[in-house]
Order: C-alpha cells, then structure tokens, then sequence
C-alpha cells in the first residue's frame, strides 16, 4: 500500500519564538526534509503538537519529529506558555484555544508551509488540539487526538460527577518541578522535593498557602480553582475545558478520536464522537483499545492480559507511527491507502480469554476488535438490571416490600482506589484492572488485605454464574433511589466482572471494568448545589465510564455501591461544607432502595450474541523493514 517513506535528511530550526497576540511568545522547534543538509525548497505539508512536557523531549518522543520529518512532513513542537523555553504564565489549559489559534496562523504563513497542517499528541497534547479546533483555526486540516481533547472538564477528567478528581495535584506537584519559578530557584525544587505528598494526601483538604503546591502559587492557584469550585459556571464552560459549547464552531476537518478503556478520558473520546460526527463534515473516525492512558503498546491494563493482538502493533498497523503516517499521508498528501472507506468506529471487546496466569502472572482476560457504524452500537439493547436486597442482580423488578440495604460511611477510613481510569496518578493513584482487593501497591490499604467486597460500606450486587455469555458494550447508567442521614454525602458504583476460582487463581478474580460518582448536592444539576433533607428518598443517576466487554459463562456482572473511591476521587466529609474547604467530618448512615417503587438498578447496552471470531481489520498492513534514522540531538 501507498505511504510516504523515509526518503529525506532532516534539519532543525530551534527555539524559533512565535509572537502571540498579547505579546507572548512561545519557543518551537520546527523539523525540515533536506538533502544534502539544506532544507528544501518547496512548501509542505506540516504536521504539529503543542505540549507542556518539554518539546524536545517530546519530539524524540517515538521518535515522531524524525519519523514525520524524513517522509516529507514539517514537523512542528511547540512548549506551551509558561512551560521550559516558552514566555508567559501558566495556567492548566485555558490559554491553550487562542495560543493555538494563533500558531497555527503563523505556521501557515511560513515559506515552508503549504498551509495545510495536521496536530497530533497525547493527553495534553490531544487537550491543546481540541481547545484551538474549538476556536476553528486557519490552516488546520486534520487532527489525530489520542487520549484527550475535553468535552466537558466539569463533567470528567477535573471534576466527576460533583467529586474532584485528585490525579489533577498529583499532575500538578510533580509539574511544578519544572516551573520557571523552581527552574530559577534551585530552593524551590529541594522544598518541591522534600514534600511527602502520599503524607499531604491523608491531611485533606488543603488550604491555599498551607498545601504541597505552595512553592509555586501560580500551580496552587489553579488546583484551587478546580477543586472549590465544583457548580458547572462560567469557570468551566471556556473553551479548552467545555469544548461541547463551541461544537457548532468546532473545526470540520478530518479527525480521529483515539482512547482506552482504562483511560481517564475515555467519557471525553465517545462524548467527541457522538457530538462532532453528527454535524461535521470530518469525517470524525472512534479508536477505543483495552489500554491504560497512552499505552498502546502494552498488551495488558494493569493485572489483566488482553492478547498480543490488542496492541496497535499488534493488529491496528505496523507502529503507532505508521497508524498516524497512515492518517496524515491521505488528508494532508491525498495519498489513496484506504484511510476514507475505514467505518466510523474500532473498539476492543475485552473478554473471552480462558483465565490462565501469564508468564508476568496476569490473568488472560483476551478480547478481540471490531468495527462498527456508530458509537453506542445501535445493536445493544439497554437492559435494567434491579438489585435485590440478599445482594443478587438479575432482569426481574425487585418485590414491593424488599427492605432497603443500609451502611455506614465514614469519611475518615474511605474506600481505597484499586485501579480504574487514571492517569497522572504516579505511585499513590495506580490506573488500570485489578482484583478488587486491597494491597500494598495501593494507597489507604491496610492488613488485612482483603476483598473490598469484605468492607461493610460497600453493598455488593451479582448475577449468579451465567449461563451463557454476556456482552456489554456502551455507557453504563445506575440509577439508585437513597437516603442518608446527612446534608450531603456521595454515591459510588462499580462494575465487575467476576471471574470464578481456578487453578491459576484459587480465590477468583474481581476485574473492574469502570466506575461512576454522584455528589449528592448536585443530584439534580451540576448547576447549583441543594443540600439534601437527613432520612428524606431521592433519585440518583450515576453515569459510569462506558466499556466493552464480555461476561463469560461461569462468571458474574457485579455492581458494587459504596460512598467513596479514594484516592481517586476526593471524599465527601458528608458535612455540606463549601467543598475543598471543610473542618470537619460525620459518619453518614446511608440507605439504598431496592423495591418496586424504587427499583435501583444498572442500565446494561447488551449485544446480541455472535460468533466471537476475530474479524480482518482494515487497519492491518503488512510489515516492511524500514531503514532507521538519526534523530537530531
């Protein structure tokens, strides 16, 4: 098949400063194609990424600047304001639409541009791609965002459902080492470094000024703004962080939204799809792998194996690289290589492996692509699942005098995170699927460490071992009727996938598929806050994160309730307190519903059954042995 190769030397414009309208400006290295180590003459096409995380860094990053650059492409990377070479100040996403909207004007008036530019990065670097396409810059022609680009931040990724999610300072910490401030101080790096966040994490919430990001206010300033203000304001409906505000506005061009099951921005990924494929000429292409944030290259998530075929080597294209060239070389090169006729969604199911221990002592959980038309798959049928009060979970409407279930919650011994979809979390927040059960690798665990199905504040709701196999596939709904003897407290499920005892795992396997929060106070809007009356029912809906997977014969759906899922996501102290700046904490009793009149329940997208065979890809190319290049150092 027709793809550029890697035909040219490669020279470096370094530390070009790009001026800004306020005056700013922004350090870019740009990548040229040469021969004989003259860049050449001709205007081409380029291809772009502005990222916080040190530009140079990043462009050795799988070797992108050189591989892009040697097969014709000019390469752009940009620091972002306020990050190593570039000017100004930082502030976490929200210059990031304009800043963009204007490099990319200026690009296009370079004689080594065509004026046809294509963007592409991970995380921050997808986030940087879709804050400027919300503004529809000049030159933009495609974009290939990989596990970011916000949809709303209110609704995941800063804030869920009410809750803050507390990866933002861990990213916000270990950044700030890199900060104009501690880069200038070498005093305030040591004092950075000398903090003991995993020690500051059991002293929440902080106070401004008192907290681990003290040493750099400007990183405190913004992590305070997100964590107090959690009404769905002006604050967070500014491109960058709302994109789905300015989706009217949002470019048109061809675009790819690339995630992970066990990714934190996977509700961001669909969320793009389903409101820019609509009303956008694009096309808008959906990629959905079983991986955690960025890692396409591994074959598991955590404890889970999925198969060397859930890797993008493994099955999607040569390289990520190649999967990218592939994408670049038919919207910006008009190069014929099949990218057009791909349908419109590639999901993994996960599921369907036998359960055996692998060589690194993971559990194989297996899984295969598909293709489909659209995001949900229309197929599925969106089944209610009722939880009963002896803890079983099945289709059949609960009795009208089934007696509620009822817990306490204490803010001071939450339940601790055992994977799930995080990013950034470092050691203290670990992303991914696990056994459901407590240990050493995960912080607020303590001897002994059992089950979480073992705590008496989570209520556990399972199907008896299936008969046959179940496939879910889509976004995941609870809908739960509660009371609480406090003002405010949060409401937390979990989705699993009980694998039975074997010889490999004696005890079974609790696998998390995804997980979903509610803050009480804002039960009704995001909008404002309504403290709830103690001992009074009301309606719940927690949205989980979407997934696919494959409930096996032999295994169990399970929903696990519980009011906490720390240190994911911070802990409701149940006082109604201002969030983020409360003194003090009390021990709620809260009460699940489960009757004919309040039939708490999950909504489950099931597909109908079908062969599990794994279908041709038409993302499949046949290797060939590249020659490899040089990056300039």
């Amino acid at each position: 098949m027709q793809k550029s190769q890697p035909e040219y030397e490669v020279v470096l414009l370094s530390d070009v400063m790009v001026p800004l309208r306020d005056g700013v400006r922004l350090a870019t290295d740009v990548y040229l194609p040469a021969r004989n180590g003259n860049a050449v003459s001709e205007p081409l096409p380029a291809v772009m990424q502005r990222t916080p995380y040190d530009k140079t860094v990043q462009a050795r990053r799988d070797d992108a600047a050189q591989y892009f650059a040697s097969r014709g492409y000019a390469v752009v990377f940009q620091d972002t304001r306020g990050r190593f070479n570039s000017e100004g100040k930082f502030v976490k996403y929200l210059t990031d639409p304009e800043d963009g909207f204007d490099t990319c004007e200026w690009v296009g008036q370079q004689a080594w541009s065509n004026g046809k530019i294509g963007t592409f990065g991970i995380s921050y670097g997808a986030h940087t791609q879709a804050a400027m396409a919300a503004l529809d810059p000049p030159n933009l022609a495609c974009m290939f965002l990989d596990s970011g680009g916000f949809t709303n931040a209110h609704d995941n990724s800063c804030r869920n459902g009410g809750a803050f999610e507390l990866r933002q300072i861990v990213w916000a910490f270990n950044n700030a080492k890199a900060s104009p401030e501690a880069t200038a101080d070498p005093k305030i790096r040591e004092a950075l470094e000398a903090e003991d966040l995993g020690a500051w994490f059991q002293r929440m919430p902080w106070r401004r000024g008192h907290s681990p990001l003290r040493w750099v206010p400007e990183y405190e300033d913004y992590i305070f703004k997100m964590w107090t203000n959690g009404d769905f304001d002006e604050y967070w409906q500014q491109p960058g962080i709302c994109n789905e505000m300015f989706f009217e506005q949002y470019s048109p061009v061809p675009q790819m939204h690339f995630g992970s099951w066990y990714d934190p921005y996977t509700k961001t990924t669909t969320k793009n799809f389903t409101g820019l494929s609509p009303i956008k000429q694009g096309p808008v292409r959906l990629v959905l792998g079983p991986w955690t944030h960025g890692a396409h290259d591994a074959a598991f998530a955590g404890d889970v194996d999925f198969g060397h075929e859930s890797t993008v080597a493994g099955s999607l294209a040569d390289d990520y690289n190649d999967l990218r060239l592939r994408w670049f070389d038919h919207w910006l090169k008009g190069i014929d290589n099949g990218v057009a006729d791909e349908p419109p969604v590639t999901l993994f199911a996960m599921g369907g492996g036998d359960g055996h221990k692998t060589e690194d002592g993971r559990i194989h959980h297996g899984g295969n692509w598909r293709q489909v038309d659209e995001w949900p798959p229309r197929e599925a049928t969106h089944t209610p699942y009722f939880f009963h009060p002896d803890g079983s979970l099945s289709t059949g409407r609960p009795p009208s005098d089934a007696q509620p279930s009822a817990y306490q919650f204490d803010p001071n011994d939450p339940v601790p995170t055992v994977g799930g979809n995080i990013s950034s979390g470092g050691e203290l927040i670990i992303g991914g699927a696990f056994d459901q059960r407590a240990g050493p690798r995960f912080f607020g665990s303590e001897a002994p460490y059992l089950p979480l199905s073992s705590r008496h504040d989570v209520l556990v709701f399972q199907t008896p071992p299936l008969e046959e196999a179940i496939e879910v596939t889509g976004p995941i709904d609870v809908r739960l009727w509660i009371s609480s003897s406090a003002v405010d407290t949060d409401f937390t499920a979990k989705l699993v996938d009980v694998h039975p005892p074997s010889d490999d795992f004696s005890n079974g396997f609790d696998m998390n598929l995804c997980d979903g929060i509610i803050r009480a106070r804002y039960r009704d809007t995001f909008d404002r806050q309504d403290l709830m009356t103690p001992g009074e029912v009301y309606e719940l809906a927690i949205e989980l994160y979407p997934t696919s997977n494959l409930f096996a014969a032999g295994h169990r759906i399970r929903i696990d309730i519980s009011s906490s899922n720390f240190p994911r996501l911070d802990v409701n102290p149940n006082t109604g307190e201002p969030l983020g700046q409360n003194r003090r904490t009390v021990v709620a009793e809260n009460t699940v519903y489960h009757d004919a009149d309040r039939p708490s329940h999950v909504v489950l997208p099931v597909m109908p059954n079908r062969p599990r065979q794994r279908r041709p890809h038409r993302f499949q190319l046949q290797p060939r042995p590249r020659p490899r290049q040089r990056l300039l150092p």
